[in-house]
């Protein structure tokens, strides 16, 4: 009885089917509706990030011209394949600063410009790992709109550049704060929806929504003013995801995966905050897990952001949702381990934990042990990396000095007087050619040490003898151009003292030990300033050490115009320099970068010597006696009191050498 019924129910349902129907409209087929999976159902699910690779594919170093185990894709790909075997349900993903970073990146960019046909190296590799999807970070944008149009191949879905077909990754990106200027709509995808099937623990098949947003820092829009000004214009990062969240999952997303291209701060949340991932956490509903970066930190790591409450840096908990942060140059691989349970509506988290994969470990004593690489990465990019290293290692003169960035951050030396001089050579015989009108100002020059081991950068050392690209590149590691600003006195010192804020606040009458250094300062933002004299005062607050300050002996007067040489990051309000927001430009060099007018200042003078290109002591610290010692850490190398001798600083005293012979600590008298 119940077989004829069932038989006739189906019978009559073909009947209406067919009733419904012409000879020539074919019938619309029926997607079946996946019924929800059980209340109680558990998945546990990895999100594998890298972040911060900036080009990074191989494990070497373009500016030694060595290998370095401690870095590269090549190295952390052998972890994805790792974490891939441990844990079957997972996706892999990009958190950006991805195509530009590495004289590999500058090869394919400026050099040996990548062909429309052909992906970027770094993005052959990626595409052999098969990444699920990737976010665009701020330094995607440093090589011009044109350019990320191209490589992106047709992700870059507004603006002039979207109608380009080349070759880019296989995988989506996303940016979803990032509008074309034109028509308002969206740079790029602001998110991806990835149908994805998964295992639950009890071995059933679960198909999941996976819901994929990016963002990247609005400081893009002073950081790269030259290249998006008039082009494009930003939301603030929180304001981003409280537009699309909730589209995200009325269009179905189960879970959300915040790819953020930024760091954790309880800095005032505003529209243009740079590092916004604890107000992503704390103030948009819907974010299942965000995944961080541009900090060039790590997270969790029971060390950093502990003091941030509502921030748990053991199991990666920032109010509450899971995050990683997975260093930079792909020397760790973060994996974050979602365990997801369906409550009946919603996939929830529950006990999920952040971890941390490095690519290398160091021991006490300092010897590293790295994981192996990957072969098929570096058969990959062969050619790309051949071509760097013939590029990279081109002859432009000669040193008779040691050119060295280990005293950089502690007095004057030859590596930024380098700098200065060939940036104030540049502008002074531009002013004269076509700025007649100011040849009567002052012009100054600011540089700062690029290369003083901030976030594990190492130091910049070229050794006595012949200068090649590769050591000018090491010396000046970003792509910026020149530019020259118009200010006055008074802004002048604004600068400085924004430049000070590197130093702690020195207490005379302490007797225990102060660092001088404070670490969490960005040695890019010490601008050392030549043209005038200046002294140091590291025993009053930030915003009132900069003291003496003069010009040929006399004190220059906060009215008085100058013009500075600086950079496009810099000149347009990089680094939160007061006074600085890009119009006081009054010479841009039309994209020359920095770095090759160094090249061309080299191949001017064909040998550099210390009588000429030596260090000028144009500032120094205010004396003052100290009780206890006064302290700085720089590298352990073996020449560092060599290069103190020769760069006559006399004040200093090594003191020791850590015992995992990661740095050299020194005190410093600065009463002499």
């Amino acid at each position: 009885m119940r077989v004829s019924l069932l038989a006739g129910l189906i019978s009559s349902t073909l009947a209406l089917a067919a009733c419904n129907n012409s000879d020539d409209t074919p019938a619309t087929p029926v997607t079946p509706v996946t019924p929800p999976p059980a209340a109680g159902t558990k998945l546990d699910l990895a999100v594998l990030q890298t972040t911060d690779l900036h080009a990074n594919v191989l494990s070497y170093d373009y500016y030694k011209t060595t290998e370095d185990n401690t870095l590269g894709f090549e190295r952390t790909a052998t972890l994805i394949d790792a974490a891939r075997k441990e844990n079957p349900n997972n996706l892999l993903v990009d958190d950006g600063d991805t195509i530009q970073g590495t004289s590999l990146s500058d090869y394919q960019a400026q050099i040996e410009p990548v062909k429309c046909d052909t992906p970027l190296a770094i993005h052959k590799v990626m595409n052999l790992m098969k990444y699920d999807a990737g976010n665009i970070g701020n330094h995607e944008f440093n090589y011009g709109l044109k350019y990320l149009g191209q490589v992106t191949g047709s992700s870059m879905k507004s603006g002039p550049e979207a109608s380009q077909k080349c070759a880019g990754p296989d995988f989506p990106l996303v940016t979803s704060n990032v509008n074309n200027a034109g028509d308002g709509k969206p740079l790029f995808d602001p998110y991806v929806i990835l149908d994805r099937t998964f295992k639950s623990t009890d071995g059933k098949d679960i198909k999941l929504k996976v819901g994929v947003i990016g963002f990247t820092p609005p400081g893009i829009m002073d950081w790269d003013k030259r290249n998006l000004e008039g082009k494009v214009s930003v939301l603030g990062i929180v304001d981003a995801a409280k537009k699309y969240v909730p589209e995200m999952k009325a269009k179905g997303a189960d879970i959300v995966v915040a790819l953020a291209h930024s760091g954790i701060s309880t800095a005032e949340n505003s529209p243009a905050l740079e590092n916004a991932v604890y107000y992503l956490a704390k103030d948009v509903p819907g974010i299942t897990a965000i995944v961080s970066g541009h900090s060039h930190s790590t997270f969790p790591d029971g060390k950093n952001y502990k003091d941030i409450k509502g921030v748990d840096n053991v199991k990666g908990l920032v109010n509450g949702v899971p995050t990683v942060m997975s260093g930079f140059w792909g020397n760790t691989l973060g994996v974050l381990k979602l365990n997801l349970e369906f409550d009946g509506k919603v996939w929830k988290t529950n006990d999920s934990q952040g971890v941390l994969k490095p690519v290398s470990t160091k021991d006490a004593a300092g010897k590293v042990t790295a994981v192996e690489v990957k072969p098929e990465i570096a058969k990959l990019v062969d050619k790309e990396h051949q071509g760097t290293i013939k590029y990279v290692s081109a002859g432009v003169g000669k040193s008779e000095y040691r050119i060295s960035s280990f005293f950089s951050q502690i007095a004057p030396t030859s590596a930024i007087q380098l700098i200065n001089l060939a940036q104030t050579d540049y502008v002074s015989k531009f002013v004269k050619a076509n700025l007649p009108k100011y040849a009567n100002l002052p012009i100054l020059s600011a540089a700062a040490p690029f290369k003083m081991n901030f976030k594990g950068t190492g130091y910049t050392d070229i050794a006595t003898g012949d200068v090649a690209i590769k050591n000018i590149a090491d010396l000046y590691l970003y792509p910026n151009t020149l530019q020259a600003v118009k200010i006055n006195g008074a802004a002048v010192k604004l600068w400085l003292e924004k430049s000070a804020e590197q130093f702690n606040q020195i207490d005379p009458t302490k007797t225990t030990d102060q660092p001088l250094i404070a670490s969490a300062f960005p040695s890019y933002n010490f601008d050392q300033i030549t043209g005038i004299s200046y002294e140091i005062d590291v025993t009053k607050d930030k915003g009132s050490r900069i003291v003496n300050i003069t010009l040929g002996g006399k004190a220059i007067d906060p009215t008085a115009e100058f013009i500075v040489v600086t950079n496009n990051y810099r000149a347009s309000g990089g680094g939160g320099f007061a006074g600085l927001d890009g119009s006081q430009i009054v010479v841009d060099s039309g994209g020359d970068a920095n770095r090759d007018i160094i090249v061309s200042y080299v191949k001017e003078q064909k040998t550099l010597t210390l009588a000429k290109q030596g260090a000028v002591t144009n500032w120094r610290f205010a004396k003052v006696k100290t009780a206890g010692k006064v302290t700085f850490e720089t590298s352990s190398d073996k020449a560092v009191k060599d290069v103190a001798a020769m760069e006559k600083i006399s004040n200093i005293t090594f003191e020791s050498t850590k015992a995992d012979n990661s740095a050299s600590v020194f005190s410093i008298d600065l009463s002499k």
